[in-house]
């Protein structure tokens, strides 16, 4: 029997439902000496912002039981040099490349999707709204509904390529938060990205990493994904990839049952540089052994 594994992400043709988490992959070189990159169903590459970031001071990355903290800041080149430097190697390949962006203001966003949109290559923008707003004094666009809504606005009056909002599990109702980013023309939700929290190294009794908070991601975080994406599968009509957590076929499944369409490999590309491939052909063999033929029939399924 042949199964189907291909998936459309608002507009964003995957052969195969996973992709990789933003941050966690580069833009492609590193990987791509270990694994066929144009088996993965999509890219999605390190956070892009206007102008170049030198990122926090380190120490950047604490492990912690069942997962990391990271605090990187963003570093990063500018846009105009990934579009020079960095696409070109990612034409080679026969898969779409999303584009994370992050911003200070919402024109920030609307300046980085107008300069995408240009760009050739690119298949879509995953907009991290998990970033603060220095206009309101450095609240994150995505803990209020209405601020990510004119985020997503903003960025959809700038270009026509899929918009995907990266939603923030640090909210009172992600439900809300998408809801929003929905009416304002995103044509997909990303989620979740990390939760915020910290340790403290009891000998020097000082916090371990150099920004004091970070984001938790990996296994630790992965019920509080599920539940996430199973909320928001409920609530909006919207192709969800899932992610924060999954390190094998199963945990993919998870998410897929609980409503999302595709999923994205974050941490565990740390631990395991094949993870993405692994689940591929995990998520193959399953189907073949339940006589599954189209991935699409388990989308939500556990709702």
């Amino acid at each position: 029997m042949r199964v189907n594994l291909a998936v459309n992400v608002g507009g964003i043709i995957m052969k195969n439902p996973v992709t990789t988490a933003s941050g966690t992959f580069g833009y492609g070189p590193e990987y791509g000496r270990i694994i066929d990159l144009n088996r993965l169903g999509a890219i999605v590459v390190k956070g892009t912002t206007l102008s170049a970031r030198q990122g926090n001071p380190t120490p950047r990355i604490a492990e912690t039981p069942s997962g990391m903290l990271n605090a990187i800041g963003l570093q990063n080149p500018g846009v105009d040099k990934f579009i020079s430097e960095a696409l070109p190697f990612l034409r080679n390949y026969q898969l779409p490349v999303i584009v994370n962006i992050s911003g200070d203001t919402v024109e920030d966003y609307h300046k980085l999707a107008g300069i995408l949109d240009r760009a050739q290559g690119v298949g879509g923008i995953e907009v991290n709204i998990s970033c603060p707003n220095v206009k309101k004094g450095g609240l994150q666009f995505g803990s209020d509904p209405d601020s990510a809504g004119e985020v997503i606005r903003a960025v959809r009056r700038a270009t026509s390529l899929p918009v995907i909002a990266k939603l923030s599990p640090n909210v009172t109702s992600i439900a809300a938060v998408a809801e929003k980013v929905a009416e304002a023309g995103a044509d997909a939700l990303s989620m979740i990205n990390t939760l915020l929290g910290m340790a403290i190294d009891i000998k020097s009794r000082r916090p371990v990493l150099g920004n004091i908070m970070g984001g938790l991601s990996g296994p630790a975080v992965r019920p509080v994904a599920v539940r996430a994406v199973w909320q928001v599968y409920r609530a909006v009509k919207l192709p969800i990839i899932g992610m924060g957590g999954i390190t094998c076929a199963e945990d993919a499944l998870e998410f897929i049952m609980a409503g999302a369409t595709a999923v994205a490999v974050g941490t565990a590309n740390f631990v395991n540089p094949r993870a993405t491939i692994d689940i591929i052909d995990g998520l193959e063999k399953f189907m073949l052994e339940n006589n599954i033929k189209d991935i699409n029939e388990i989308i939500g399924i556990a709702q």
